[in-house]
């Protein structure tokens, strides 16, 4: 998704390498590497940087970054804009994080139970991921850490900063930086992710004027309420807006035709997608608005038209493609 970052190292603990490895391979997940963790943050995080100088930790050693990302699972809603501008921070002071307003006041107990004292909020922040280093720098701090760092730390900015004296800039992060810690916060991921993938449609229509008014006419519509792409293609042919779309992660689309063979275009459409892998993860929606401008419009005819799109829709379901149909079925009166 983020093509200037070189190379995903993946920690995970022993007993699931093997379920993360069934996971890239299904997914096509380019460009990652499974690595061993170790019983704690720091030692997990240590042994993901090893990759990158030796060899015990890899079958052949990654080229050493100038920059490394450390980002952790239970934030899946990090944005590119954030990666990026952590990542520069970083290359200017050598380390940089996500902050984020604290939306609680932090209090301290005494060893009675009772309050002790609490910290003014204005004056703190929590400290987020994603965070960014000079690879250097943090492997070096890595190197020099305690046992009791590696056992009980939680910070990688405050080492930094205790063993290569290297003082981070903090960079606001936005408010889906929020970590998925219980189950009731995996329903709120859901509901994120469905309300993301409705925000975008793509309008896809043939050259012919009739249909590609059709299609501007929805794009003028739809334009105001969500992110809509509009384009006119043959299906047949490969086009690389198309293109750049599928690999946009497009969800939705709506295909707009007048032709008889408007179901074998669109199984090419669906070939398409399949190759993308796009609806591997998350169900692909699939609209077909067939125009019948023919001058005999007979009832059975467009029953026969809908029959074709409900047995398609049943055979491409299997695909996690869900195809809806509608006929519109007009004719154009000339009089002189």
């Amino acid at each position: 998704r983020v093509g200037w970052i070189s190379d995903i190292i993946v920690v995970v603990s022993p007993e699931n390498i093997e379920t993360m490895k069934s996971i890239i391979e299904k997914y096509g997940h380019k460009r990652v590497m499974i690595v061993k963790g170790g019983i704690t943050r720091h030692r997990s995080i240590f042994n993901g940087l090893k990759v990158f100088v030796e060899n015990e930790f890899s079958n052949h050693l990654l080229q050493k970054p100038e920059v490394v990302i450390i980002h952790d699972a239970v934030r899946p809603f990090v944005e590119e804009d954030i990666l990026s501008k952590v990542v520069m921070a970083a290359k200017e002071h050598g380390a940089a994080g996500a902050i984020r307003p604290l939306v609680s006041t932090v209090i301290a107990s005494a060893a009675d139970g009772c309050l002790d004292h609490s910290l003014e909020r204005a004056r703190y922040r929590a400290s987020e991921m994603p965070q960014a280093f000079l690879f250097d720098i943090i492997y070096e701090a890595y190197q020099q850490c305690t046992d009791y760092d590696l056992d009980y730390g939680t910070e990688c900015l405050h080492l930094a900063l205790k063993y290569c004296k290297t003082n981070a800039k903090l960079v606001e992060g936005t408010a889906d930086l929020w970590k998925v810690t219980y189950k009731r916060d995996l329903y709120a991921a859901e509901s994120i992710i469905k309300d993301n993938l409705s925000q975008q449609v793509c309008v896809i229509t043939n050259v012919r004027d009739a249909v590609a008014q059709v299609g501007f006419l929805l794009h003028e519509s739809l334009k105001s309420q969500i992110k809509v792409e509009a384009i006119s293609v043959y299906l047949s042919k490969t086009d690389s807006h198309l293109q750049n779309i599928l690999s946009g992660q497009c969800y939705n689309f709506i295909c707009v035709n007048d032709k008889k063979c408007a179901i074998q275009e669109t199984q090419q459409l669906v070939d398409k997608l399949e190759k993308s892998n796009i609806p591997l993860l998350y169900p692909v929606v699939l609209i077909l608005v067939h125009l019948d401008i023919s001058e005999n419009i007979s009832f059975s005819i467009g029953m026969e038209e809908l029959t074709r799109i409900k047995k398609f829709a049943r055979e491409v379901k299997k695909k996690n493609i869900l195809v809806y149909g509608l006929l519109i079925q007009y004719k154009v009166h000339i009089s002189f």
